[in-house]
């Protein structure tokens, strides 16, 4: 059976580290189809109910929604901005709250950040955890990777054994999660 994987890095930049990241963790799913999004091609002015009044949910927002309807589970790698979501994130997850039914639709979810410092975007994952959980029912895993440049190589992933010890766990239980009948 094919999982159905719906990767993206939390972030506008072109050259995200949490882009990779997500990307690397996608890889390690055996029978994946992995969709992998790149929030540039979300963009959309920026959410208000004045706005969402006078012109309605954009398009992007739907086929943003509509990814989400047709995965079997969701890997998200958060950029920190001030300890918080990206504003291009936070900006695709305002309208899309907009649309019925659980913005994140009750998947299992592996949520994670890095960053080049050593709390590894710390803050804005427990950010998400948090309010993640109050937006899904199902399983949600995390992982920080702290000092990305040190621990991380494209050629052979995350490099510091314990770092690597700590993620497989994480892995190991959203893997098992793919197991799981809805």
């Amino acid at each position: 059976m094919t999982n159905k994987i719906l990767a993206f890095g939390a972030s506008n930049s072109k050259n995200s580290i949490n882009r990779k990241l997500a990307k690397y963790v996608a890889s390690k799913i055996e029978n994946a189809a992995v969709n992998f999004l790149d929030l540039n091609d979300f963009e959309m002015p920026i959410y208000s109910i004045d706005r969402e009044k006078e012109s309605g949910i954009p398009e992007l927002a739907q086929s943003f929604k509509t990814h989400i309807k047709n995965a079997d589970r969701i890997i998200i790698s958060f950029a920190e901005h001030n300890g918080a979501y990206t504003a291009a994130f936070k900006n695709i997850m305002d309208w899309v709250s907009r649309l019925e039914g659980s913005i994140w639709e009750d998947k299992p979810m592996f949520l994670m950040a890095t960053s080049p410092g050593g709390r590894g975007g710390k803050s804005v994952l427990d950010l998400a955890s948090n309010s993640f959980k109050h937006m899904n029912k199902n399983t949600i895993t995390s992982f920080s990777l702290p000092s990305f440049n040190q621990n991380f190589s494209e050629e052979n992933g995350i490099t510091d054994d314990d770092l690597l010890e700590t993620f497989n766990q994480q892995l190991n239980t959203f893997k098992d999660s793919l197991l799981i009948v809805e």
